[in-house]
């Protein structure tokens, strides 16, 4: 990629590289975003339920959404397994608009937060928003996401905006 070219990667300035290397050495729990795509093979889906147990296992607070089979479910199961205690659910809407798996799922977890408001809108628009909140929540993210994921991509470039520690998993 040439300089010029608005796709080209920018060259991080040395606060945002310092403010980094801070973040990425505190020591201590954090909060971890786990966000993806709901088209998760199976094999993905145990990798992701590990890693979520794992992150929990280690003290940290998991944050995901709902949603139906794929990241959001796999990081549910592993964080339940885990310490249900220090998984977050930020839902884009309500738990009754999630599928039927999805609620059962849900049942005897505490820190879940829903948008009622949000019931008339499209799942893309509230899942755009809900992927922010969780972001703004979170201080690293972890995405697994197709180059055609356009909520998902959107929502990488905001949390690097934000100079959040983004990994992003492509899966294609």
């Amino acid at each position: 990629m040439s300089p010029l070219d608005p796709g080209a990667a920018t060259i991080p300035t040395v606060d945002e590289l310092a403010q980094e290397l801070l973040l990425i050495q505190q020591s201590g729990p954090r909060k971890v975003a786990i966000i993806g795509t709901r088209n998760l093979p199976l094999t993905h889906q145990q990798l992701v339920e590990m890693l979520s147990y794992a992150l929990v296992l280690s003290g940290n607070q998991v944050v995901t959404s709902g949603g139906a089979n794929g990241t959001n479910m796999a990081v549910i199961r592993g964080a339940q397994r885990a310490n249900p205690d220090r998984l977050s659910i930020i839902l884009p809407q309500t738990i009754n608009q999630q599928p039927g798996e999805v609620q059962d799922l849900l049942i005897g977890i505490k820190n879940i937060v829903e948008y009622p408001e949000r019931r008339t809108m499209t799942l893309a628009d509230a899942s755009r928003i809900c992927n922010h909140e969780i972001i703004d929540r979170c201080q690293q993210i972890i995405c697994f996401l197709y180059h055609t994921s356009h909520t998902l991509l959107e929502s990488v470039n905001y949390a690097k905006e934000h100079r959040k520690i983004v990994t992003s998993f492509y899966l294609d």
